[in-house]
């Protein structure tokens, strides 16, 4: 811890800074580094401000944050110890300032004492100070013997009286029972706090804060006394009027008034636009009786009443009776064009058109809808005079009498062959399509067959030692062993749904033969693939991957090569480097019409010096269906 400590006061007289990384792995060398440089900067900073005292520029502290207030505080309170030196008071420091400030106000009060001048009164006074004898020495320092110096045992303030040494707290703690020690007051839990209603007390080291338990709201600021002070938008401009708005501030909030006034006759919106009021509206009336208000722009005026004419009537040129309306007039046609009008005293009649009525209520001509009768089979649209019948879909109209719909047979149609995967089935107004009874089931589109995976689903009959296959169409029981020499691999051993079986070879010891046989793997594996129906290019069945070595100096050459099962040589194999990795690409290049099954025994031969140094072998089981989809 001492070494630690060291270390922690070299980093703060040499770098002046506390913040660069330690390198200790020990978390407590750490904290004593740091707690050390801290305590030794703060003194450098301390030393600082007692030179700027003694200079007596001033207690102007260069630099910012902890620097500034640490220098600035001792530089203060050492002109504090001066000041009560030259006052001829006492240099016990009784202030409640702190601790620190505490042991500079003695030291600098303690020197002043010591370094003032002694100045004779007269001659006399010389005299009687050349009669000390030589044998007495220097006047003995009233505080070489203080107790208190240096802080005594006390952990804050201390004071020497003579008799006893007594301690005290600075405001905001409390002397503990050992006398010496002090700890906080919890101005919150005893009430001496001054906090208001609204707001919360909260504890902090030898005081106390007032906290707002709500936060002013919009267009209010939180002022240092914890009261809440309206903005004043339009003075500190944040307000948002545009440029012909003059802004006006509000408790709270602010308004915007436009700039340019209106006339009489219009009030203006929160936009600044005129608008016309409508005097007609207003609670009194502004035209007397028998006559009528009329809003003009910016105004009104007042109208004459006159008689009120019924339905059928109008006023005559004098306006002063009621008269006949002649709705038949041309070129009025109210029962419709092709409709005879007769007039008739306050109203008319429509003498209709074939295929038409009078209708009462609107006083015209009104299409009869024979629709309602039902005589279409499905559909029936009316139209003017007459009507319309078309089909639902599925069906379409019949060419003999235009009213019965027929069904459409959609699988006879050109496109017929292609709207179901499998097979397509006529119903009435449309079509269902349906797929091989077994190993089969429609897909949601409700056209095309999906393979039913009965190794998945558990719905095969394989025995426990066989292994199922999902083919297209079907499953197969198929049993693969290990020839000898070789273990099947822990990856598929007890996984009875898998799609490989893999042997890897396991030499029995000492048994040369089978240590130099280049064979290290044995696979089996099953592919299922449908009949195409065009097939136009050969299709990508089998990839086998292999890792190309990092180097090329060791880079082994690797062959594949289809050994046996390539029936009417129906399948190629290509070599191809793909993402770092050689891969063998199986690909059928002839059509297959299923139902058909072949083993194709495929090779992967690593050859370095021309010498096959390793080989895979992977026999595939090719299924393929004999129907396409």
């Amino acid at each position: 811890m001492e070494t630690c400590c060291a270390d922690g006061h070299q980093m703060a007289t040499q770098q002046k800074d506390c913040s660069l990384p330690y390198t200790s792995e020990s978390k407590e060398c750490r904290m004593v580094r740091e707690q050390c440089c801290h305590s030794q900067l703060e003194e450098l900073h301390c030393a600082a401000g007692i030179n700027l005292a003694n200079q007596g520029e001033g207690c102007a502290a260069p630099g910012a944050g902890l620097e500034a207030v640490v220098v600035k505080r001792c530089c203060h309170c050492c002109l504090l110890g001066k000041a009560a030196q030259a006052q001829g008071q006492s240099c016990e420091y009784n202030l409640m300032a702190g601790y620190q400030c505490g042991l500079v106000f003695r030291a600098c009060c303690v020197k002043g004492q010591e370094a003032t001048d002694f100045t004779p009164g007269d001659v006399g006074d010389l005299q009687e100070t050349a009669k000390i004898s030589e044998g007495e020495g220097e006047q003995e320092d009233p505080y070489l013997n203080d107790r208190c110096r240096g802080g005594g045992p006390c952990k804050q303030q201390c004071r020497d009286t003579g008799d006893e040494v007594v301690c005290s707290c600075f405001v905001g703690y409390q002397l503990l029972p050992d006398g010496v020690s002090c700890e906080d007051i919890n101005e919150c839990i005893t009430g001496k706090h001054s906090c208001r209603l609204g707001e919360s007390c909260i504890n902090t080291v030898g005081s106390f804060r007032c906290q707002r338990d709500s936060s002013c709201g919009t267009g209010y600021e939180l002022t240092e006394n914890n009261d809440c002070k309206d903005i004043d938008e339009c003075d500190s401009g944040i307000h948002n009027c545009p440029p012909d708005f003059i802004c006006q501030n509000t408790v709270g909030s602010f308004r915007c008034r436009p700039k340019l006034q209106c006339k009489s006759g219009f009030i203006q919106d929160a936009l600044g636009n005129c608008i016309d009021i409508n005097e007609c509206l207003s609670i009194s009336a502004p035209c007397p009786m028998g006559q009528t208000c009329i809003n003009t722009e910016g105004s009104y005026t007042c109208q004459k009443n006159v008689p009120h004419c019924g339905r059928g009537y109008h006023l005559n040129e004098e306006g002063t009776r009621c008269v006949d309306v002649d709705e038949c007039a041309p070129p009025s046609e109210p029962c419709g064009p092709g409709h005879a009008c007769v007039n008739s005293p306050g109203s008319f009649r429509c003498e209709c058109k074939a295929g038409y009525y009078f209708d009462g209520v609107s006083r015209t001509c009104v299409d009869v809808n024979e629709c309602i009768n039902s005589p279409c089979s499905q559909e029936c649209a009316n139209v003017y005079g007459s009507y319309q019948c078309y089909c639902r879909r599925g069906y379409q109209l019949s060419d003999v009498d235009g009213v019965t719909c027929e069904d459409i047979d959609e699988c006879a149609l050109p496109t017929g062959g292609h709207i179901c995967s499998y097979r397509c089935i006529n119903i009435p107004g449309s079509f269902q399509c349906s797929c091989p009874a077994t190993g089969y089931r429609l897909a949601p589109n409700g056209r095309n067959c999906q393979d039913i995976d009965e190794c998945v689903a558990g719905i095969h009959n394989c025995s426990i030692n066989e292994t199922c296959f999902n083919i297209q169409g079907g499953f197969r029981c198929l049993s693969f062993t290990c020839p000898e020499n070789y273990r099947r691999s822990a990856d598929t051993l007890g996984q009875e749904k898998t799609d490989t079986v893999r042997c890897v070879k396991s030499c029995r010891p000492n048994d040369v033969t089978c240590v130099l046989d280049p064979v290290h793997t044995i696979s089996h594996t099953v592919i299922s693939l449908p009949t195409f129906r065009e097939f136009s290019r050969p299709e990508e069945i089998i990839f086998l991957r292999a890792i190309t070595p990092a180097y090329p100096a060791n880079q082994a050459d690797i062959i594949f090569d289809i050994t046996e099962g390539n029936l009417w040589d129906s399948f190629d194999i290509t070599k191809r480097f793909m993402d770092g990795m050689t891969v063998g690409v199986v690909r059928q290049v002839r059509p297959i019409v299923g139902p058909f099954h072949a083993i194709l025994k495929l090779e992967m031969n690593y050859v370095v010096g021309g010498v096959v140094s390793h080989r895979n072998i992977v026999n595939v089981h090719v299924f393929v269906s004999e129907y396409w989809f």
